[in-house]
């Protein structure tokens, strides 16, 4: 695979410039264009989710969709200034299929994780949070390299080799999808808790 192919090798090109011309998987294919991250150049805290969904899709912006806005009202009940927190996904394009006249989410398989890991790897690296948040399994399996269970994941201390402590908390999607109004309040409840522990972490 060529450099102009997939875009490495362009450091002086901007990380979404970079993304548009990647191709190390299909899903840029039936993508708007690449979702990079957002927030500060160094932070302490970084939030990694899944993959952007169809908002941010179109913007190009990642969590500016319902969970994004979820996500942003935990932070603040969290103690957080969602402004000085790096947010990105595991997975750089959207997603999807056809439901009608629907774009619908649909869970990146493990060769397209794979394929990005080294775009999430840059972004660590460049961003060196004391703590990394990971929202949901998909996310938590790209940045340990390795799968664990949110439920066991959240009751163990996990670090990544350069130091940053690791916490996993379920991604804001689930509080949305969640059948009842008990097990919402509880996931949000959840993942708000789960925040203040890295907040904790990081300062």
């Amino acid at each position: 695979m060529g450099e102009r192919d997939h875009g490495f090798g362009k450091e002086d090109l901007p990380l979404k410039a970079r993304l548009d011309a990647c191709r190390r998987c299909d899903l840029w294919a039936n993508a708007t264009q690449g979702v990079a991250g957002r927030g500060p150049g160094r932070s302490a805290l970084m939030l990694v989710g899944e993959q952007p969904g169809d908002e941010e899709d179109l913007a190009g912006e990642p969590f500016i969709g319902p969970a994004g806005r979820l996500l942003a009202k935990a932070l603040v009940e969290a103690g957080i200034d969602p402004a000085g927190v790096y947010v990105t996904n595991a997975v750089k394009h959207f997603k999807w299929e056809p439901r009608g006249k629907r774009r619908i989410h649909k869970t990146p398989a493990q060769r397209e994780v794979d394929a990005c890991h080294v775009w999430l790897e840059g972004e660590i690296a460049k961003v060196r949070p004391r703590v990394l948040v990971a929202l949901g399994a998909t996310a938590l399996a790209a940045v340990l390299q390795q799968r664990v269970s949110i439920r066991d994941a959240r009751q163990r201390t996990l670090a990544l080799p350069g130091g940053a402590r690791v916490i996993a908390t379920y991604h804001p999607s689930a509080a949305l999808r969640a059948p009842s109004h008990e097990q919402r309040a509880a996931t949000y409840a959840a993942i708000v808790a789960d925040l203040r522990s890295a907040a904790a972490g990081a300062s």
